[in-house]
């Protein structure tokens, strides 16, 4: 069948495939002040200048007839497709942001929302984290999410204290060796 003729799917019924970091059901979209700043900066980088661009390449190729073999407006029609559909998701998860300065943390022997946890596990292994929130997870830098079993293990744990992480080996043993938070930024 000629694609000119087959029906493009409804955007809407695609934000399901894509894979989402999941939220807790009535929880709060906890987010760092650079996290936030990170994602309002794409959500503003695709629509200024990437939809835009996208647009004219996918106007330019329909001015030129024939769009069922037409390679340029084919892949620019996806792409625009992507693009909204990730302009969607940000625009939701900053409406829904509640920015979390943890540089104004007052206890800063305890471990909350955006603390660096340094701990050492029950084989004498030093590992260090940073709890961050669920769009702002990077498993490479050591930021993983406050509802991750480490973090919610960790949480309100003070410098000293052995808390008890559930793994799928059986439980394990940490002990909090150290607790920062960032400094303030001006």
């Amino acid at each position: 069948m000629n694609k000119a003729f087959v029906k493009e799917s409804d955007d809407s019924a695609q934000d399901d495939d894509l894979p989402q970091p999941e939220m807790p059901t009535g929880a709060k979209n906890y987010m760092t002040p650079e996290g936030y700043r990170r994602l309002k900066d794409e959500l503003l980088q695709l629509i200024d200048v990437e939809r835009p661009e996208v647009v004219r390449t996918v106007s330019w190729a329909a001015s030129n007839g024939d769009r069922s073999e037409n390679g340029d407006y084919i892949y620019g029609k996806r792409r625009l497709r992507e693009i909204d559909r990730r302009i969607r998701f940000l625009t939701k998860r900053l409406d829904l942001a509640e920015v979390v300065d943890s540089s104004r943390q007052e206890n800063t022997d305890q471990v909350f929302f955006g603390a660096t946890v340094h701990y050492a596990t029950s084989d004498g292994a030093e590992n260090q984290i940073t709890i961050v929130g669920v769009d702002e997870v990077d498993l490479d830098r050591g930021r993983v999410s406050w509802i991750s079993p480490i973090a919610r293990a960790l949480l309100k744990a003070r410098i000293g204290d052995t808390v008890s992480l559930h793994t799928p080996g059986g439980i394990e043993q940490i002990d909090v060796l150290d607790v920062q938070y960032p400094a303030a930024s001006h």
